[in-house]
């Protein structure tokens, strides 16, 4: 089984977008696990502006048969 990163918006319900396919359970949750995954812990340059722009978000995984 494999796994896909989705980003949601807070502002967008349901209409979260792939950032990545084909991960691991393990990698799948170690970038969900990162600060930088969400609006309210992230502190990068790139991360701020996306919040700015999109307002706030959230990375999750889904497992994809």
């Amino acid at each position: 089984m494999t796994y896909s990163i989705v980003r949601n918006y807070f502002n967008k319900p349901g209409r979260g977008r792939v950032i990545a396919r084909g991960l691991t359970l393990e990698e799948a949750q170690a970038h969900c696990s990162n600060p930088e995954t969400s609006s309210s812990t992230a502190t990068s340059a790139t991360a701020k502006a996306r919040t700015r722009r999109m307002g706030p978000w959230f990375d999750s995984f889904t497992d994809r048969r």
